[in-house]
C-alpha cells in the first residue's frame, strides 16, 4: 500500500486485528521510507443481489430501506438496536448465500418476516399486515391464530 504521507510504494504491516465481528481487518502500517504510521481497514467486497419488485422493476439492494422497514414495524417495541442489526446481518447473509444476481422481493419480504417473528411478534404482525395487504380484521385474526398454533406446536417438542 502506498504511504499517504510521502507516496512511497512500500509499507509494512505492524499489527492486524479483526473488528466488527470479524467482518473487517484493522491494520497498522509503517512506511519503509518516511517511518510514518497509519491505519487501514480491509473488508470483503460482496455484491448484494438486485431486488426484483412485484411490478417487474429492478432496484439495487438498499440496506437503509430494509432497516427503515424493520424499524417501522418495531416502533415502540422493546427490541435493542443490536438485535435489529443482527437481524439485518442475517438477512443480508441469506441473500448473499443464494448466489443470485437478482432476488425476488418476496424472498426478501419472507426473510424480514422470519426475523421479525423471532424478534417481536407484534412487529411481525404489523409488518405482515402491510406486506400481505390484510384487508380486514379477519385476516389479522387468522395470522394471529396461525402464530399461536405454531408456538403451541413448538412448545410440545
Amino acid at each position: 500500500m502506498r504511504c499517504p504521507f510521502c507516496s512511497h510504494p512500500d509499507t509494512k504491516v505492524i499489527d492486524s486485528r479483526l473488528i466488527a465481528d470479524g467482518e473487517q481487518t484493522r491494520r497498522r502500517r509503517e512506511c519503509i521510507s518516511c517511518g510514518e504510521r497509519f491505519t487501514t481497514f480491509e473488508s470483503a467486497e460482496l455484491l448484494m443481489p438486485r431486488i426484483v419488485k412485484q411490478d417487474g422493476t429492478r432496484e439495487p439492494f438498499n440496506e437503509d430501506k430494509l432497516r427503515s422497514g424493520i424499524q417501522r414495524a418495531l416502533e415502540k417495541r422493546p427490541v435493542s438496536v443490536e438485535d435489529v442489526e443482527s437481524a439485518i446481518s442475517r438477512i443480508k447473509h441469506v441473500l448473499r448465500t443464494k448466489g443470485e444476481r437478482e432476488i425476488d422481493s418476496r424472498i426478501l419480504g419472507e426473510c424480514v418476516m422470519t426475523e421479525l417473528n423471532q424478534l417481536d411478534q407484534v412487529a411481525y404482525v404489523r409488518f405482515a399486515s402491510v406486506y400481505r395487504s390484510f384487508q380486514d380484521v379477519s385476516e389479522f385474526q387468522a395470522e394471529i391464530e396461525r402464530m399461536a398454533n405454531s408456538s403451541q406446536q413448538g412448545d410440545g417438542e
